[in-house]
């Protein structure tokens, strides 16, 4: 960070900017970073997803790692990938002291658990046999499990949300608490509460098929009538039973894929998500984990997934961390994106957020907002990218050739779960509302038509789609090809009924596209 020249004001990187830089880490960027001026003023720059922090003098930690390490805790925050990071370059003998001269401070054993629960090793030191248990992660800040597991040996509650093959983060937000305290639950019932079952039961028939066919055409796959059968098949299982578990995520994508690329196992194959710009030349926007990693990582997402679950964390948490994690982990050869969107319904339905046999389409709020979603996944992949170190050959096989299973392991996901909230209430106040309003409207019309004209259903209804299709009129041609049966009058007064009641023809058939 540059000086102010004329002040001749100095700043220093503190917490994980000191340590990254004393060890010359390349790591994913914290959210938090601070530095130390040598004036006396505190101000807080935030940028994005990113905040910068200076801190007057008197808060200089000392010159130690360890001085920065309870730094970084204190006031950057607790990034598990960081710390691992660091903790593969400390020297072990330098925290063992300093978690000595200060083994009761509340900083000193929290870096001692998480020495050993990142590094795998542990200090040469006797457990705690007195003291208060503290909270690893402080519930003010972070989203944890409870219960929590007590450790002896350091005396600490640790309410992380998984282990050390898969441990998500995910702050407390401003947003998030935003969107907690509007209570997206109870607004959907408010919602549906407006509406007869009747209704509500017809406009579900409708989303589970808006749902699958916005899923794939995320990807740009224009699925068989086979296809999307079985997936709106499936989603309507999404509240039966809970499919993260190893052997239920084979059966799902069994289902959803085509027959040749059906995994049996995790994929053997080093995948990555990237666009051909020219002959032999590919554009690589994401390298998925190495395929030996995969056992450990996805082992970590399913235990992860259990621990929430018995927790009572907020669901769209619970849903965001472990749809995300697997999307990040793309532990198949296909049908991972759809996999993802599915274990979003899949975990809103058996916790009991989604109404029962209601779905959101999520999936058709994240198609119409397209750079949202790419931003939520984006969040992660783009500051990934210069961490992996890999080559493609001539028929597109991509070699990795570091270590990059930490980056997987501990992600921070409060950006995905913001969006995920986005999403849903998005989901709750159009794409919900919009297809109930749909129908009551159509009801209306239908009614109002046959008043005037007493015609078969089937003409009633082509008369209102194509009259949709025509801002709200019929078209010289479609009167001649199927209604020259009527006079003008009567047309004239049939699409007056289609117009007052739906208001915006040419957006009632965007919205149903499908």
């Amino acid at each position: 960070m540059a000086g102010n020249k004329k002040n001749k004001i100095e700043y220093r990187p503190a917490g994980y900017s000191a340590l990254i830089k004393l060890y010359g880490l390349d790591v994913i960027p914290n959210w938090h970073n601070s530095y130390i001026s040598s004036g006396g003023t505190r101000r807080i720059n935030t940028r994005g997803n990113e905040t910068e922090e200076v801190f007057p003098s008197k808060y200089w930690p000392g010159d130690l790692p360890c001085n920065h390490l309870e730094f970084a805790i204190k006031y950057d925050g607790i990034s598990l990938a960081i710390l691992s990071a660091i903790f593969e370059k400390i020297n072990i003998m330098e925290i063992t002291d300093y978690v000595r001269s200060r083994n009761t401070g509340k900083y000193a054993r929290r870096l001692w658990f998480l020495f050993e629960f990142l590094a795998g090793k542990k200090l040469p030191l006797k457990d705690l046999e007195q003291g208060n248990y503290i909270n690893l992660l402080e519930p003010e800040k972070y989203y944890t499990v409870s219960p929590n597991i007590q450790v002896r040996r350091q005396r600490i509650n640790n309410n992380l949300l998984g282990n050390n093959n898969f441990c998500p983060t995910i702050r407390r937000t401003d947003a998030i608490c935003r969107f907690e305290e509007s209570d997206l639950h109870n607004l959907c019932k408010k919602v549906l509460s407006g509406y007869t079952p009747e209704m509500i039961k017809r406009a579900s028939g409708y989303l589970y098929n808006k749902e699958t066919r916005s899923s794939f055409e995320i990807e740009k796959v224009n699925p068989s009538s086979t296809k999307v059968e079985r997936f709106v098949s499936l989603l309507q299982l999404a509240g039966s039973q809970d499919f993260c578990k190893k052997e239920r995520l084979f059966e799902v994508q069994n289902i959803i894929v085509d027959e040749r690329f059906k995994n049996t196992g995790y994929r053997q194959n080093q995948n990555y998500i990237g666009q051909t710009i020219s002959i032999n030349r590919e554009r690589i926007y994401y390298v998925c984990p190495k395929p030996e990693d995969l056992h450990d990582l996805m082992d970590g997402l399913i235990k992860s997934h259990e621990l929430m679950s018995k927790s009572d964390l907020p669901v769209v948490i619970h849903a965001a961390a472990i749809s995300y994690g697997f999307v990040f982990l793309h532990p198949f050869e296909d049908g991972n994106g759809r996999i993802h969107r599915f274990l979003i319904h899949n975990i809103l339905a058996i916790k009991g957020f989604s109404p029962s046999g209601v779905i959101f389409p999520v999936s058709a709020v994240m198609l119409k907002n397209p750079a949202d979603y790419d931003a939520s996944l984006e969040a992660f992949s783009k500051p990934l990218m210069p961490l992996v170190e890999y080559s493609i050959d001539d028929n597109g096989h991509m070699t990795v050739y570091n270590e990059t299973a930490k980056w997987y392991r501990f992600i921070d996901f409060t950006t995905q779960s913001e969006m995920l909230f986005s999403f849903i209430e998005k989901t709750i106040n159009e794409e919900l509302t919009n297809e109930l309003d749909f129908l009551v409207n159509y009801d209306n019309t239908k009614n109002a038509i046959q008043e005037i004209v007493d015609m078969p259903d089937r003409l009633v209804d082509l008369f209102i789609r194509f009259c949709l299709q025509n801002n709200g009129r019929l078209s010289q041609k479609k009167f001649e090809s199927h209604f020259n049966f009527l006079t003008k009058q009567e047309v004239s007064l049939l699409e007056r009924a289609v117009r007052l009641n739906f208001k915006n023809p040419d957006q009632a058939i965007q919205e149903q596209a499908y």
